[in-house]
């Protein structure tokens, strides 16, 4: 499609506007968006390093807050604070103190948990005893099976409340 004001470009940009319920459409180039006022609105629309700097918070006035350096990259904490990012690895180990209230109230935690509780490690005890119900469950469960086949239901019906107690029993094996 072709643009709607210099009928030269290909079209880019489209304007959607609705003014007192009426709505109006314009597809234009980048270059005619531009001269008109589209240009990207995202750019003014979210400042990442004033934004990020709130939740840093304002940096200190002290003497030593400014000249404090990050000897891996050069910033000092008052520029982390105002681009919202740190330097390098070393910030964290520098600014610890000031970057963890932000960590914390950014991330709600500081340290790391990941996205799943780890199992806990069996001793070589409590191992032996949830293989010896694995190997239970499993011969169950082809009895099971073959009573299901000889369409012996009553017996289908213990061995499943058997093989789903083993289960409750050993923490679902």
């Amino acid at each position: 499609m072709l643009c709607e004001q210099c009928k030269k470009n290909q079209a880019n940009t489209h304007v959607k506007s609705i003014i007192n319920g009426e709505v109006t459409e314009l597809s234009l180039c980048s270059s005619c968006a531009a001269k008109m006022g589209y240009g990207n609105v995202f750019d003014h629309m979210f400042d990442i390093g004033s934004m990020m700097s709130g939740f840093m918070g304002e940096p200190m006035a002290s003497a030593l807050a400014q000249e404090r350096k990050c000897p891996g990259c050069g910033l000092s904490f008052a520029q982390i604070s105002k681009g919202g990012r740190v330097g390098c690895a070393k910030c964290y180990d520098v600014f610890y103190d000031r970057l963890l209230p932000s960590i914390k109230r950014i991330h709600g935690n500081t340290i790391h948990t990941g996205k799943r509780l780890r199992k806990p490690q069996l001793t070589s005890g409590e191992a032996a005893v949830q293989n010896a119900a694995a190997e239970k469950i499993a011969a169950l469960s082809q009895d099971l099976k073959n009573a299901v086949a000889n369409q012996e239901y009553e017996k289908a019906a213990k061995l499943r409340d058997k093989i789903n107690e083993l289960k409750a029993q050993n923490g679902g094996v």
